[in-house]
């Protein structure tokens, strides 16, 4: 088809604004004093507050008649997005930063014993190698602040959950995606998963309002950017690419946050950081080189 092309193009070109987006989570989350689950609180709030409008302009005979299986998948996929949110989070609280992105670069791994498991997906042994390659380089950044025993081991286990528990978010996403558009999928999903947190909110009497002007700056930024032009995209390419493609792409973000924070802060790469991304740099080029996606359909959202 004489689209390819084209789609192709528009496709790549979103995922690489993605990456560059939920690269900037980190710093936003940096710049505000607010507790973590409110910050994901109202990233969630605002995106739906932000996309509800064009949903309903654009789809709305689709969001008023979805059917069953959509909707509850979408529910549930809200779901574990929340508690994805929720136990990493809580890791922060026992362990440390980096520990806790060491185990959650074991996303791909997990998306793609999924898409074996679930999907019947089969990847070449270049594919397999690349992604293992790629998870290496994730444990290399985050090495050197691993810790182990007492609390920091809940801590560990809790980081763990978070990355099983989006990685069910991005095969739940790929299953609905064929099904539901993007905009009534990503409302349904973002609305469910924010009403789960504030009930987490609620147990822990966090405030929802005593915060500056910043913080609510910040709020929006965080829903713009990393949500919606991060988040929403990928789960729009999930229509095209398989969710392991997407958790191999995520772990760019360390490698984005890196960069915006030398030109922010002046943050100086160390030999670690630099070896580990040059790792899931050359595992992420082995795993694409791979034709695993060929699913182009000809709906777009």
């Amino acid at each position: 088809m004489e689209e390819r092309p084209v789609k192709y193009g528009l496709l790549f070109s979103s995922l690489f604004i993605a990456i560059l987006a939920i690269s900037s989570s980190a710093i936003l989350v940096k710049e505000t004093r607010a507790p973590a689950a409110i910050i994901a609180t109202y990233r969630l709030l605002f995106t739906v507050l932000i996309l509800i409008i064009p949903t309903i302009i654009y789809h709305r005979d689709e969001l008023l008649h979805v059917k069953k299986y959509p909707l509850i998948s979408s529910i549930i996929s809200g779901l574990f997005l929340a508690l994805h949110f929720v136990t990493w989070f809580e890791s922060l609280s026992y362990t440390s930063i980096a520990s806790s992105v060491v185990l959650v670069t074991m996303q791909p791994i997990f998306s793609l014993i999924g898409g074996i498991l679930f999907f019947k997906e089969r990847y070449s042994v270049i594919a397999i190698l690349g992604s293992v390659i790629a998870v290496i380089g994730g444990i290399i950044i985050g090495w050197g602040d691993l810790r182990i025993g007492g609390l920091a081991l809940w801590g560990d286990i809790l980081a763990l959950l978070g990355a099983v528990f989006s990685t069910i978010y991005w095969l739940i996403g790929q299953s609905v995606r064929s099904k539901l558009s993007l905009l009534p999928y990503a409302l349904i999903v973002y609305g469910s998963a924010a009403i789960m947190i504030i009930i987490y909110d609620l147990f822990l009497s966090y405030s929802f309002f005593s915060y500056s002007k910043r913080d609510w700056m910040i709020f929006i930024l965080i829903a713009i950017i990393p949500n919606i032009l991060g988040h929403t995209i990928f789960n729009w390419s999930m229509k095209y690419i398989r969710a392991t493609t997407v958790s191999m792409l995520i772990l760019g973000e360390p490698i984005g946050s890196n960069i915006l924070a030398y030109f922010m802060y002046h943050d100086i790469l160390s030999i670690t950081q630099w070896v580990g991304s040059f790792f899931i740099l050359f595992g992420t080029y082995l795993y694409l080189r791979n034709p695993v996606d060929q699913k182009m359909e000809k709906k777009s959202f």
